[in-house]
């Protein structure tokens, strides 16, 4: 393996995203000469000397203390995502809202102003109107689709600015290069959750923002069997939220991070035919009578393709309708599907489908639903790697039955 592959400052390797998803960060994970990186199952990790204990634990020599603190497997799969995403570092949490939680409290403090978007993932928005508020830390959401509202909200001044993009799940599109730049004239940071485009899709450094973050548990899993997040960005950024995690305990296990890692090796092939599918299904409902609105960021109809030919390369796997009848509909409708699976989950190889009411929202009501743009007949459907005529055959026979 190169040099490239390992390196530390940040900059693109020279290899695709699909050999990078499949080479990077296993070298020095490997134990002998295995092809895969093993599971560390070890809560901790002993030393011969006292001085040398000393220097792993203070950072001053490699080496592992705990698997609270850092693990060879979960190491492994941090350094594949870091190479992925263009960044100097990166650390890991037990899930997805760990990874947004941790960075939020690590990050800002009483006193402090955030600002973000209306239609964050629920878990986020929650964050932004209850748990945030209780500590002191002021917050304004914007309207997502109003880019000079929130560049005026940012010109008041923030410590963080935070981006959804792709959101979640009315797939509105945030100019994340725009933004970036109005929030570093006033000195804030900006994160943006790449949950949705993934890094085969979307940079978001590249684009500006100071750390990106996903769930891991969705598109870099892939198969719905472990749950994870991951935040990546400069080194002394993310120093800080790994020490507040450490501290508080959000750590992904060792097992979690092995099917990461073995999950990332196909991630440009998924990414590549859910984009291709998503494609194909968007505008097949586009032509459907029962179909009120069609939100996908590659349709020419949507309010920001313009914005997401731009800076995403593929348009994802993930896309919302609106049925014409409302939740009653759905409650017809979704039964009827026989490709997909009704859970709360996106993302894998199989497709899934649901409604914001008990996926994305659950946590919030029907008015504060309405309020933020979702509509109750929404719904959210997460396109697998199946035949899409398959898939549209499947849609096709649910809304005629209905």
């Amino acid at each position: 393996m190169s040099d490239d592959v390992r390196r530390q400052d940040g900059e693109a390797p020279d290899l695709s995203p699909a050999t990078l998803a499949v080479r990077a960060g296993e070298d020095e994970a490997r134990a002998h000469r295995g092809t895969q990186v093993p599971i560390v199952y070890s809560a901790a990790f002993g030393y011969e000397d006292v001085d040398s204990w000393v220097d792993a634990a203070l950072g001053r020599t490699e080496g592992h203390i705990y698997t609270r603190n850092t693990n060879p497997t979960v190491a492994a799969f941090e350094e594949k995502v870091r190479i992925l995403e263009g960044a100097a570092a990166a650390t890991s949490f037990s899930t997805g809202m760990a990874a947004v939680s941790n960075t939020l409290f690590a990050l800002v403090a009483p006193g402090d102003r955030v600002v973000s978007v209306k239609d964050t993932y629920g878990g986020t928005n929650q964050m932004f109107v209850d748990f945030l508020p209780r500590i002191g830390v002021e917050v304004e959401l914007c309207d997502t689709t109003d880019f000079e509202q929130i560049e005026a909200a940012v010109a008041r001044g923030c410590r963080l600015l935070y981006l959804e993009s792709p959101t979640n799940p009315t797939l509105k599109v945030m100019d994340i290069a725009r933004l970036s730049a109005a929030a570093h004239e006033v000195g804030a940071l900006v994160v943006a959750d790449n949950t949705f485009a993934t890094p085969i899709n979307q940079n978001p450094l590249a684009l500006g923002t100071d750390l990106v973050l996903h769930s891991a548990t969705k598109f870099l899993g892939g198969h719905a069997d472990a749950l994870g997040g991951v935040l990546c960005g400069p080194a002394e950024l993310i120093k800080m939220v790994y020490h507040y995690r450490e501290i508080t305990g959000a750590s992904l296990d060792p097992m979690a991070a092995y099917l990461f890692v073995r999950s990332l090796k196909t991630l440009a092939l998924r990414v590549r035919q859910q984009n291709e599918n998503a494609m194909t299904i968007a505008r097949w409902l586009q032509g459907q009578p029962v179909v009120d609105v069609v939100n996908y960021p590659g349709l020419e109809s949507h309010l920001h393709h313009d914005v997401a030919a731009r800076q995403m390369r593929g348009y994802g796997g993930m896309l919302s309708f609106s049925l014409g009848g409302g939740f009653d509909a759905v409650k017809r409708v979704l039964p009827r599907l026989r490709l997909a699976h009704l859970a709360a989950n996106l993302g894998a190889v199989e497709t899934l489908a649901g409604v914001p009411a008990t996926t994305s929202h659950v946590e919030c009501t029907a008015e504060e639903r309405a309020a933020m743009g979702i509509p109750e007949g929404l719904v959210r459907y997460s396109v697998g790697i199946e035949d899409a005529q398959d898939l549209i055959a499947d849609l096709e026979q649910a809304f005629t039955a209905a």
